[in-house]
Order: structure tokens, then C-alpha cells, then sequence
């Protein structure tokens, strides 16, 4: 009975409206500033473009890409007073398509764990799962990687889509050029949607301001919960004068400053290109192999999305909500023959729940540097890193088992195979 009822779109639905219903309480009426940034400086972005006639990221410099308005303006149709119940209103109904991709149209859902997984994991990361530009780009993500065989155009466009409102969606389109056979179709798709988005970012007048999103993640410091920053929240908690924290007035965020942040944060930057760099090379030589795309993509995705985390100057509590994304695709390609990710599975969650305890209820106490706070971080960040090293791992021991498995003679017959 427990399986049947597990297994049924009926009860997922319900669950679906539970979750929901309770993290949007949560982002209304929790302790703490759950909504945070949307309710507090999105509805003065929408302002300043409807009032000052200054739209951000058109007119001067921001740090999302510009189509990040899109989803603001929406919230704002229903005027400020209502902004947080309209924007928690869309990103469920956002979800709701995240969810349909994966369970499908039938009363008997199609993967009925990898639903169940979801929402555990939206229960565990808490009011922040709704609460931020990201998760609007989130479904968009989710829909794409569930279709992405079936209609590699149509994923393509919205993770194009995602990525001009927060740019880590690019990471996905990546690892599809890497690993999918159809990647030509996935670019041509993400290829069309990027040029009508920069097409129209011209039309309303933007020129320079299109690529701040670039300039100002290169500039800016570290923030607080990035993994790179734990080492002088610990310093600061011990006492040491030349190291702590101070908010950013300019970017809206906590940062830290003390001896090396300045050199570490310049480093940053090209040290992701570099890690996303190795990944690529991993997951082409893969591809030579001839490693099965429904092998490799996930393993890829996976490691493309966390080095965004980990190798990132930002580490914004919502970005937990990434990971996700990637991990929901190697579930759902298990049965496909898909290598086994209960493992990043079972980790995810554990990030997710460690990421709530940080915010918003006990951020305050993050922020004066409480030991226990402090802890519950370097867990969460560690955490971020064994994802990327067991996703790293499992795609070298990809290539080697394929290199094992084939040979010299297996090798060269599957190239043979393959020419003729």
C-alpha cells in the first residue's frame, strides 16, 4: 500500500502543496529575514526603473544579467504591498512545471523517488528554496535536463534563459556540449535564445551595462559563507584584530575583510576558469572514449555546478538549491543505466539542512561569529567540496573503466564500428 500510494502523481501533488504552502509561510511569518533581498531590494529595482526611468542592468551596471528584471516586474503586477505572496506565488507555479517534467502526465508517476527526493530536499534547505532570483532559474533548469534527450532545442533555450537572470545555468550548457549527442541542437537552442535576449537588451538601450554582471563579480570580495572566506571568519572568532566582517553597501552583502583577501579574491576568478577548464578536458576525453552519454552527462553536470560553488567568491545560502539540478537528472537516469548518485543524493540533503540552520533564523549569529555557527558553515563547506571530489573522482574512474573495459583491440574495433 505505502509503494502504491508513493508511486501515485496524486500523492505528490499533495506533498507538493504542503511544502510549499509551508516554506511559504516561512518566508512570510519565520523568524528572521527569510525573503530577504526580495521584498526588501527588488521592488526598489523595479522602481527605479518604472519611477527614475534607470533600469538595472540596461541602464547602469548590476550584478544579475538583465532578464533577471523579467521575473521582478511580474511580482510587481500585483502592486509592493502583495510582492512577497505574488513572487512566492510564481516560483511555485514554476515548480509545479519543475515537478510535472519529472513525474509526467499519468496518475502512476514516472520517477516517483526522484520526486520524493525533491521535496525532502526543498523541506531541508527551507524558506530560501523560494526566496531568491534562483529560484526562479531552478525550475527552468530542472525542466530542461528532464527533456533534454527528447528536446535538446527546447532545454537549450531555457537554460539560455536561466543563465541571463543568474549565470549559473551555463555550467549545464556546458557539460550538454561535452557529453550529449545532441549537442548541436542543445547550442543551436541556447544559440537563438541567447541572441534574441541580447537582441532585446540592445533594443531597450543597453550597451556596456549588458556585461556588468561580469565586471562586478570580478571586482567584488568575499563574501561571508563562500568556502574560500571560512578560514578568516575562524581567524576574526579567535580574536584577530586583522580579520572580520563588514557589509558591502554597494553589492547588498556581507563580505570579509583581513591579511590575503584582497590577493585571494583576484584569484578567484581565473582559478574557476581553470577548474571548469580541467572538467571540460576531463569530459572530452570521456567522450573519446566513448563513455555513454547518460553516464556522463550527470557526472558532469554535477562537477561543472559545484566548481561554480566551491570556486566562487559568492556563497549565498540559495545556492545550495543548485545542486539539486544535476543530482535530480542522475536519479532520474539511473533506470537508464545511469551511474548509481544515491551517494551526492544523501550529501545534497545534508547541505540542504546545514544550509537552513545558517538561514535566515541563526544568521545573525553566523554574522557575530559564533563558534557553533561557525562550525555548522565549515561542515556545509566541506560538504560542497566532497560533492565536487566524488563527482571528479567518479568521472576519471569513468574514463579509466572505459579504457579497462575496451582496450587497445575493443578501442580501436569500437572506432571501426563507428566510422563504418
Amino acid at each position: 500500500m505505502w509503494r502504491t500510494a508513493a508511486g501515485s502523481a496524486f500523492s505528490l501533488w499533495l506533498a507538493f502543496a504542503a511544502v510549499h504552502l509551508w516554506l511559504g509561510y516561512l518566508n512570510l511569518f519565520g523568524p528572521g529575514f527569510p525573503l530577504g533581498d526580495v521584498t526588501s531590494a527588488y521592488p526598489f529595482w523595479v522602481e527605479r526603473g518604472l519611477v527614475g526611468d534607470q533600469w538595472m542592468g540596461i541602464d547602469t551596471a548590476w550584478v544579475y544579467p538583465f532578464l533577471a528584471l523579467a521575473p521582478m516586474l511580474a511580482s510587481y503586477a500585483s502592486g509592493p504591498e502583495l510582492y512577497g505572496a505574488t513572487w512566492l506565488t510564481m516560483v511555485m507555479t514554476l515548480n509545479a512545471a519543475a515537478l510535472f517534467s519529472i513525474i509526467g502526465p499519468k496518475e502512476r508517476a514516472r520517477c516517483p523517488r526522484v520526486a520524493w527526493w525533491w521535496m525532502l530536499f526543498l523541506v531541508l534547505v527551507g524558506p530560501i528554496a523560494l526566496g531568491r532570483i534562483d529560484a526562479i532559474t531552478v525550475p527552468l533548469a530542472i525542466v530542461a535536463v528532464m527533456i533534454m534527450t527528447g528536446y535538446p532545442r527546447t532545454a537549450g533555450a531555457l537554460l539560455a534563459i536561466g543563465t541571463f537572470m543568474k549565470v549559473w545555468p551555463a555550467g549545464l550548457v556546458l557539460a550538454a556540449f561535452i557529453a550529449l549527442r545532441a549537442r548541436a541542437r542543445v547550442l543551436l537552442g541556447a544559440g537563438v535564445a541567447s541572441v534574441m535576449t541580447v537582441a532585446l537588451g540592445l533594443a531597450l538601450g543597453g550597451g556596456a551595462a549588458l556585461l556588468s554582471p561580469l565586471t562586478e563579480q570580478t571586482g567584488r570580495g568575499l563574501q561571508v559563507e563562500a568556502p574560500v572566506s571560512t578560514v578568516w571568519l575562524w581567524w576574526a572568532s579567535a580574536g584577530q584584530t586583522n580579520a572580520g566582517v563588514y557589509y558591502d553597501t554597494a553589492i547588498l552583502t556581507w563580505q570579509v575583510f583581513g591579511a590575503g583577501t584582497a590577493f585571494v579574491a583576484a584569484l578567484m576568478t581565473p582559478m574557476l576558469a581553470l577548474l571548469v577548464v580541467a572538467i571540460t578536458v576531463l569530459g572530452l576525453i570521456a567522450v573519446r572514449r566513448g563513455v555513454d552519454e547518460v553516464r556522463l552527462l550527470p557526472m558532469v553536470g554535477l562537477a561543472l555546478v559545484m566548481v561554480l560553488i566551491v570556486a566562487n567568491k559568492v556563497g549565498s545560502p540559495q545556492f545550495a538549491t543548485w545542486v539539486a539540478v544535476p543530482i535530480i537528472l542522475g536519479l532520474a537516469w539511473q533506470s537508464r543505466g545511469g551511474l548509481s548518485f544515491r551517494v551526492p543524493a544523501i550529501v545534497a540533503l545534508l547541505i540542504a539542512a546545514l544550509t537552513q540552520l545558517l538561514y535566515p533564523a541563526l544568521y545573525g549569529s553566523l554574522l557575530a561569529l559564533d563558534p557553533r555557527m561557525l562550525g555548522v558553515l565549515t561542515v556545509r563547506n566541506t560538504l560542497y567540496l566532497v560533492l565536487l571530489g566524488w563527482a571528479i573522482w567518479r568521472l576519471t574512474m569513468l574514463i579509466k573503466e572505459d579504457r579497462d573495459d575496451r582496450g587497445f583491440f575493443g578501442g580501436t574495433l569500437g572506432r571501426l564500428g563507428a566510422a563504418v
